[in-house]
């Protein structure tokens, strides 16, 4: 008897079976990010209704990224229901940098084999980053790359698109010296510097389970896939109570090269060293590599996700309304007249 279609295309390395299952799957993810609790996936585009109530002029924002070679920690682990918060993160916190509010997401998923049930993990991921961000997943794509990537092997990348009123994008040309920057804390490496990171620990043969004393307690694994944080509803909130002067999510190229995108040219931030709440996997990561402090700020977040510069008289305030959003802000640097980072 003739082989049919499927059959044949499955033997090349590509079950189609698989990839209906795993829509299937995803389906309850994904009706978590919808307003009106339904998935409606499976079409050509996704569909989005535009609300600008109360915009003047109505900015689009958009922003791309991937999880990086985070994803092999997760591989080794065996636990892909994270990641996907992490591709999120990435996107979304870019967006949010400029006064924007996210409105939908993509993702773009490429595997050696579909397994179903992990394509679903990783897609349940991606759809609790979008409830933590408010923003819906309308769509995406689940493609099977046999012969070009390993069986359990996947890579992960993702698209956002926002919203501002023209009016309300932020003015970094606003700053002046004497204003303060903000820290808003990171939950750990987030999703940059990972190839040094494994390089580091070599993680392939690493004990990745046990606990580790300077971790307190916690296995490195688990440290290192902890989830970025995603700071869209506590920034969306910090905009509406003080004016805010420029926001850096802190990614790769630490806080030398992030920082300065959002001061203006002729000024600067002055930081005391003592000031920054380093955390302990950094500290780590720097004894273990045998790397310079100037390399370590200049690589990782070192403990600080965001930073945000406000007037000096909105300090108080701005941390308050970032506290009772979840973050424990805390006051980092001061503008200066200058170039760059100081690090003092």
């Amino acid at each position: 008897m003739e082989k049919s279609y499927s059959e044949r295309y499955k033997e090349a390395g590509v079950d189609i079976t698989a990839g209906y299952k795993a829509v299937e799957l995803m389906k309850k993810h994904v009706a978590r990010t919808m307003p009106d609790g339904k998935a409606d996936i499976g079409g050509f585009g996704g569909l989005f209704p535009l609300a600008c109530k109360g915009m003047k002029e109505p900015v689009l924002v958009s922003g791309t990224d991937g999880v990086g070679t985070k994803l092999r920690i997760a591989q080794l682990l065996g636990v892909h229901g994270t990641i996907g918060i992490d591709c999120v993160a990435m996107c979304v916190n870019d967006v949010v940098c400029c006064g924007a509010k996210p409105l939908f997401f993509l993702d773009y998923i490429a595997c050696g084999k579909n397994v179903p049930e992990k394509i679903a993990e990783i897609v349940g991921g991606v759809a609790e980053g979008c409830v933590q961000a408010g923003c819906a997943l309308i769509g995406g794509e689940t493609a099977e790359h046999p012969g070009t990537m390993a069986e359990d092997d996947y890579d992960l990348a993702g698209f956002t698109v926002g919203v501002v009123d023209k009016r309300d994008i932020i003015d970094h040309t606003a700053m002046q010296a004497g204003d303060v920057m903000l820290a808003l804390p990171s939950t750990g490496v987030h999703s940059n510097g990972f190839s040094l990171v494994r390089k580091i620990f070599d993680v392939e043969n690493a004990d990745l389970l046990s606990p580790v004393k300077e971790l307190g307690g916690k296995p490195l694994g688990e440290t290192l896939l902890t989830p970025t944080r995603i700071y869209v509803k506590p920034m969306l909130a910090l905009f509406e109570s003080v004016k805010v002067l420029g926001v850096s999510h802190i990614t790769g190229g630490g806080f030398y090269e992030n920082m300065p995108r959002s001061i203006p040219e002729g000024l600067g931030v002055k930081i005391r060293r003592a000031d920054v709440k380093v955390l302990p996997i950094f500290d780590l990561i720097q004894k273990k590599g045998n790397i310079s402090e100037h390399d370590m700020f200049n690589t990782f977040n070192m403990g600080v996700g965001m930073a945000v510069v406000v007037r000096k008289e909105d300090v108080v305030k701005a941390i308050s309304v970032l506290k009772e959003n979840g973050v424990e802000a805390y006051a980092l640097g001061e503008i200066v007249r200058g170039d760059g980072v100081e690090l003092v």
